[in-house]
């Protein structure tokens, strides 16, 4: 069995040998200590597997310390505790987030003891260790426009698709289509680091256009005939191609789908780029039939204007919100507001980030219709996700 090591940084010792006497109950090697001068030595000399952070300290804070674990890409299960708000902890767990730290839980002081048990002994650490992005000893050189072109004209993307289910019922009603690379050298290349370079480089378009492509093709495939939509991402700078909408219904036809089973998905940040072209975009797509969804709501600032002045037919409620939901008293009120305000205004609404069956009951409590995420099923190769979806409707296929 794999050593577990617990390293906590706590300026009150008592509360440190606590967390220490509780760990080591259940299997753990631990090291606790008040000074960040040792906590950062421990960290390189002993390499701990989890970490129990204390917010507040008076020589160097927690969101400092988190900050330099970030810079140090730090890969271990992380605890957030201290005796401050709610939304304090919940804003600190969002910011550790944001730099790529694995948070496995906050402790809210005081605390009982199985409560820490819970989290030092929870699979959700496995599970989130598996998204946070790998880092190597020597930096990357970050890929490059050359490497992109190539990509392209040699099919180095592929597409991976994620299950959408209807709250209610739980009944699968699409996929989302989600684009990776696989780079020769580099092995899997996330978006985050390829599509802002399409973007600059002016290679988003026949990226954009050839995942549509692959997406459209796979569906139309083995889900014409089903009451299924899929959903592909589009980028603001697709928005300044007119010619996109034309494009996008000839290849329907062609495959003989209708436009209204696909759902072009753009941030709400993304329209505000150029106002005008979006809505020119945006308006000849609704009235060729496709679908459009304003995803990550509530992530910008300018979301209640881009729901007036755009025709969208979906809001999607970002990941932020609906993973936080059950510990989050404010992410609930939240995505409960989102849902009431799409209802209003006539427009389906839809979550990504479920992750377990609370969050879906309480999603379909306030009239939420979809969901996605990993309690449903996580994103799967064209293959896979189309046995899911046979096993799931219990039909063999062939």
């Amino acid at each position: 069995m794999a050593v577990k090591r617990l390293l906590i940084l706590d300026d009150d010792l008592m509360v440190g040998t606590t967390i220490r006497f509780i760990a080591e109950g259940v299997g753990f090697d631990c090291q606790a200590t008040d000074s960040p001068q040792e906590f950062f030595a421990l960290l390189e000399d002993w390499c701990p597997t989890h970490i129990a952070l204390d917010l507040v300290m008076p020589q160097m804070d927690g969101v400092e310390v988190m900050l330099e674990l970030s810079r140090r890409s730090c890969t271990a299960h992380i605890i957030i505790s201290s005796g401050v708000g709610s939304r304090v902890l919940d804003a600190a767990r969002r910011s550790a987030a944001e730099h790529d730290l694995n948070i496995i839980g906050i402790l809210s002081k005081p605390f009982k003891p199985t409560t820490l048990q819970t989290l030092l002994n929870s699979n959700d650490a496995v599970r989130m260790q598996s998204v946070v992005p790998l880092h190597t000893e020597e930096h990357e050189q970050p890929v490059c426009e050359a490497d992109l072109l190539r990509a392209l004209e040699q099919r180095e993307l592929f597409l991976m698709y994620q299950p959408k289910i209807d709250c209610s019922t739980r009944s699968p009603v699409g996929f989302e289509a989600l684009v990776r690379w696989q780079h020769p050298e580099r092995g899997l290349v996330m978006p985050s680091e390829f599509i802002p370079l399409a973007e600059r480089s002016g290679l988003i378009d026949p990226l954009t256009m050839q995942v549509v492509d692959t997406a459209l093709s796979w569906f139309a495939t083995h889900f014409a005939a089903e009451e299924l939509h899929l959903s592909v991402n589009i980028s603001a700078r697709n928005l300044r191609d007119l010619g996109f909408a034309d494009h996008v219904a000839t290849l329907c036809a062609e495959l003989g789908l209708s436009p209204t089973k696909l759902v072009c998905e753009l941030t709400e940040t993304s329209t505000m780029e150029d106002p005008v072209a979006s809505l020119d975009l945006l308006t000849r797509l609704r009235l060729k039939g496709f679908m459009l969804s304003i995803d990550d709501f509530g992530t910008g600032f300018s979301s209640m204007l881009q729901l007036v002045r755009l025709p969208f037919s979906e809001i999607k409620i970002d990941k932020s919100f609906v993973m936080t939901a059950m510990r989050s008293g404010e992410s609930r009120a939240v995505i409960k507001s989102i849902v009431e305000l799409g209802h209003s205004l006539g427009l389906r609404s839809s979550a990504e980030g479920v992750e377990d069956d609370e969050t879906l009951g309480f999603l379909d409590e306030i009239g939420c219709q979809l969901a996605q995420g990993y309690r449903i099923a996580r994103p799967m190769m064209a293959d896979d996700a189309l046995a899911w979806y046979r096993d799931y409707v219990g039909d063999p296929g062939t």
